[in-house]
Order: C-alpha cells, then sequence, then structure tokens
C-alpha cells in the first residue's frame, strides 16, 4: 500500500500546476483528462452494479470503498474516458485518508484549474456528485469507527 506523505491542499496544488502548463488549451485538458483516466486501474467486472453507480452522473461511474487502518481506499471505473479522468483526479486527492480528513477536505482545485469552463454543466454536476458520494462513505465510515 502507498504512504501518503502530501496532504490534500499539496496534492491539489500539484494538480493547479500540472493544468497550468496547458495554458487554459481546452483540448489539451480534455485530452489530459482522459489520458489520467487510463492510469486508473479499472474494477472488477463484478462491482459494476447499480449499487455502486454514482447517482447524478450522466455517465456511468462506479465507485467502491475499502477500509483499511482507519483510511479509505477508493476504486473506481467509468464507460467515458473523460469521466474516468475526473473520477482520477479525485482519487488521486481523497484516496488513502481518515474519514475525518475527506469530510472536512475543501476541493479548491477544480475551480483554480477552471474545469467548469472544459466540461460544461452536466459533467459539472456529475463530478459534484462524485465528490458528495465519497463524502457520504467517509460520514458512513466515521459513523461506523
Amino acid at each position: 500500500m502507498t504512504v501518503v506523505t502530501k496532504n490534500i491542499e499539496e496534492i491539489q496544488n500539484e494538480i493547479i500546476d500540472e493544468f497550468d502548463l496547458l495554458d487554459g488549451d481546452r483540448e489539451s485538458t480534455i485530452f489530459y483528462i482522459m489520458e489520467l483516466g487510463q492510469d486508473l486501474p479499472a474494477i472488477d467486472e463484478s462491482q459494476k452494479i447499480d449499487e455502486n453507480i454514482i447517482k447524478g452522473c450522466q455517465s456511468k461511474v462506479w465507485l467502491t470503498t475499502d477500509f483499511v487502518d482507519g483510511n479509505i481506499i477508493f476504486n473506481a471505473d467509468s464507460n467515458t474516458d473523460i469521466t474516468k479522468g475526473l473520477i482520477s483526479l479525485l482519487i488521486r486527492v481523497l484516496n488513502n485518508r481518515t474519514p475525518q480528513e475527506i469530510i472536512n477536505a475543501d476541493l479548491f482545485f477544480f475551480d483554480k484549474i477552471g474545469m467548469n469552463g472544459v466540461i460544461g454543466s452536466q459533467r459539472s454536476n456529475g463530478f459534484a456528485s462524485m465528490i458528495k458520494q465519497m463524502k457520504f462513505y467517509a460520514l458512513a465510515y466515521s459513523a461506523k469507527s
């Protein structure tokens, strides 16, 4: 298992720096998001069930979790490359964190990289649904422990 050495803010700042290199070019940004999605390990087909689908996303996004040593491990997949790239960014920021870290996370990178202007309102709403679902899992794990 990977040991997290950077905090949520530091990882978000790294993402902002990466997207700054694209200089606001919409096509390059979309291509980069799709590339990021390719690096996300696929989840097992048996996990691609309705109860793992994030509601509110136009595309299908499956999200599963494991709770290991007090940290939440997220796994996800999507039927579209852009959406898979978007969920991979959230996993990069929130994966292997305590429920409280996830609940308290101020996710500012999306606005800072100008994503609303790149992906449109439908996907922006879907992205908000992804965040909501990840925080919901964190609340559930927090209540259990």
